[in-house]
């Protein structure tokens, strides 16, 4: 179990002197390493070049973000390669836990500088290459480079980011070139009949609607700056500060560990991207607080799981699909984030009712207030890490001239010298003298760059790969058939229920059950692909069927947004689905609980952000959506219909979690669904309002009548 008194960093160089972690917390980390910034843990000069090359790739993204003029594919070649060259060095092809390599096999240095040349190549001859239309028949190294290009993508993906994306890109690449016919000789409606290797090359290698498109551009002119913001800001030590502020204001009420674990995970959302590293970097204090104060160890690692993936959906970060989802809809980000803050606090607000749910349940109370921190203190002690957070909101937010990545340098530049005169600070206080808290400044901060560089190796790979997909998609008119063949299912089903129920009612079915289809999918993508492949994914291929099913206009952004956010919250849900939740195994080895245990519980709690997608679908107000528009309402305007959401959330989670005030019964719980049910989709104040006296009514029967139930299990020792 971990120790309340842990710092919550993992880092062993942040870690005070005789302080030894876990061995759970260990393993977590392990999981970390191998899955995000690579499990090779390289030594002497290997680990020297490593360092040179992670902070060469920050300094370059920064120079490129301070220019601004280098050509697109320039910059995304160049991204490409830095991904390239640091993927074959720091992530093995086998993993060996609690075994990492030290160092790098002499095939991953050959490996690299190829896969690292392809990219190049395309920086030197891409003006010549796109002025012949495409790869040039009389240069054989085009083909070549092209060739490799893909392959060693292929590769490099496998060892980043799983075997998912690989074999799914390795199918498209494979249907593309032999065509529908080609792969199956029976099929009636060709939707091409292959392409040649030339062609294909062309296409992904050359076109920017392949490797080289919109989601790596997005990767390099804007995710890149935002996750070394993150690195940074944990760096500096904001992670710790916003757990101590939340543990003193929420820590004292019922089930007040898992309320400050949420808070805090909502609080490192705003400036990370990654589910796996919030639980691995909150959780080695806030699971064994929960514990300690009675939670079971798959309760408390679940809570946490929960908390950690929802990280993704709090703006402005948004893991890294919310600047992919500006891009694919065309719209300001500004726009997007201000869209996606109302739904991202009704799914922490619903997450804390759990967590008090579940603290009635088990019959807990908060800890004691002399092991909390105090308030004033803990605020006082990090209040300046809100200048740099509040520059990058308020400018984002505020002004619309402002571009992210320049917002983001921006911040990146006043938290190097925050660093320099904060390090600078303590070790005079603490009599080391200035100049070596300035040294301490310049070592944390080369540091923060190897960790923001390391955990941008799987995204980048992982863009360029989804352009893979997305390039196929666009030649072959796959997405076409696919539409054709998933509104024939509708169809049907909408023929049948207009039998029965009528033409509303069938309208209506026919899109919840392609809602229901495109939420399976991107949950089972989701299994073994990160969250912005996923959204990538999905928003190729499943997105615009939702779209024609459901009638939208798909050049209209207000029709499309909640399409892509619906899409977008399945895909964190995958974060926490067993049985390959990542999330989860990080949360049960600091937890000492089941793996799959505490991966099912996760999803139970996550079946209220299940019920938030579809009520931003049925309900784009949620997204300050009205008349047809972007931020056509103010948020005081859909104050009601948010009310109302949050009653329904409340009411879902009650009826999952079988729980009001006391345990419900058969009938409680249905009527507890049909509450909100019905808030799914917003009809008339006086259905809104029968909803909420459903709610009363399960609540002051339990309140008048129902058995008292004993504690499901008796709070554990400290």
């Amino acid at each position: 179990m971990s120790d309340p008194t842990r710092p919550l960093s993992t880092d062993p160089a942040l870690t005070p002197p005789g302080t030894v972690m876990t061995e759970g917390e260990r393993r977590a980390l392990e999981i970390v390493e191998a899955a995000e910034t690579g499990g090779r843990k390289v030594q002497g000069w290997q680990k020297t070049l490593v360092t040179l090359l992670a902070v060469g790739w920050c300094l370059f993204q920064m120079y490129a973000a301070w220019e601004g003029t280098l050509v697109p594919t320039t910059l995304r070649a160049v991204h490409l390669a830095f991904a390239f060259a640091l993927a074959f060095l720091v992530f093995p092809f086998r993993k060996t836990p609690g075994r990492p390599q030290t160092r790098v096999p002499w095939g991953d240095w050959l490996l690299g500088l190829a896969a690292t040349g392809s990219a190049l190549y395309f920086v030197v001859e891409y003006v010549d290459i796109a002025n012949n239309g495409g790869i040039r028949g009389d240069v054989p190294l085009d083909l070549l480079a092209g060739s490799g290009l893909v392959v060693l993508l292929l590769l490099s993906a496998w060892r980043t980011i799983g075997l998912a994306m690989p074999l799914i890109s390795a199918a498209f690449i494979l249907f593309a070139f032999m065509g529908a016919k080609g792969l199956i000789p029976a099929i009636q409606t060709p939707f091409h009949n292959g392409y040649t290797w030339p062609q294909l090359m062309g296409q992904l290698a050359t076109n920017t609607e392949g490797i080289f498109g919109t989601a790596l551009g997005v990767s390099a002119q804007i995710v890149f700056l935002f996750v070394l913001f993150g690195a940074l800001f944990d760096k500096l030590g904001a992670g710790e500060w916003f757990m101590r502020v939340a543990q003193g204001l929420l820590g004292g009420f019922r089930g007040g560990a898992a309320k400050a674990s949420i808070v805090s995970s909502g609080l490192n959302g705003i400036i990370s991207g990654s589910s796996v590293s919030n639980v691995v970097t909150g959780g080695n204090i806030t699971i064994g607080t929960m514990i300690r104060t009675g939670y079971s160890r798959e309760k408390a690692g679940a809570i946490e799981v929960a908390s950690s993936s929802n990280g993704q959906l709090m703006p402005p970060v948004m893991g890294a699909a919310a600047f992919i989802m500006a891009q694919n809809l065309n719209i300001e980000y500004r726009t997007l984030i201000l869209a996606a803050a109302i739904p991202a606090f009704l799914c922490y607000g619903a997450l804390l009712v759990v967590s008090h749910i579940e603290a009635l349940k088990l019959g807990l109370k908060g800890i004691p207030r002399s092991e909390l921190p105090r308030v004033r203190s803990a605020f006082a002690s990090g209040w300046h890490y809100l200048l740099p957070l509040g520059y990058l909101i308020g400018t984002l937010t505020a002004n619309p001239e402002a571009t992210p990545e320049r917002v983001a340098l921006n911040t990146i530049l006043l938290m190097l010298v925050m660093m320099f005169v904060q390090e600078a600070v303590l070790a005079a206080r603490d009599g080391r003298g200035a100049g070596r808290g300035l040294l301490d400044g310049g070592r944390k901060i080369i540091e923060a760059f190897e960790a923001g560089a390391r955990s941008m190796i799987g995204i980048a790979i992982a863009t360029a790969a989804a352009g893979i997909i997305v390039g196929i998609v666009t030649i072959t008119g796959l997405g076409f058939g696919m539409a054709e063949v998933v509104q024939a299912v509708s169809e049907g089903f909408r023929a049948l229920l207009g039998g029965l129920f009528g033409a509303q009612v069938a309208t209506f079915g026919a899109i919840l059950i392609v809602l229901v289809m495109a939420q399976l999918i991107a949950l089972v993508l989701g299994m073994g692909l990160p969250t912005t492949a996923n959204y990538i994914l999905m928003s190729a291929l499943i997105v615009p069927i939702i779209a024609t099913i459901a009638g939208l206009d798909t050049s209209n952004p207000a029709q499309m947004l909640p399409v892509h956010m619906f899409v977008f919250y399945f895909g964190i849900m995958a974060d926490s689905t067993p049985p390959v939740a990542l999330a989860a195994f990080a949360a049960a080895a600091i937890s000492g609980g089941n793996p799959v245990a505490t991966g099912v519980q996760a999803f139970q709690y996550e079946l209220r952000t299940a019920l938030l997608a579809y009520m931003m679908f049925f309900n784009p107000q949620l997204l300050l959506i009205a008349g047809g528009r972007l931020n056509g309402i103010g948020w005081t305007e859909a104050l009601p219909m948010v009310l109302f959401a949050f009653i329904g959330l409340v009411a879902f989670s009650a009826a999952t979690l079988r729980f009001l005030h006391r345990r419900t019964n058969l009938l409680q719980t249905l009527l507890l669904l049909v509450a909100s049910f019905i808030l799914i989709i917003p009809t008339s104040l006086i259905w809104n309002l029968g909803a909420l006296g459903l709610l009363a009514l399960v609540y002051f029967w339990q309140k008048a009548g129902s058995r008292r139930e004993p504690p499901a299990q008796a709070p554990l020792a400290a």
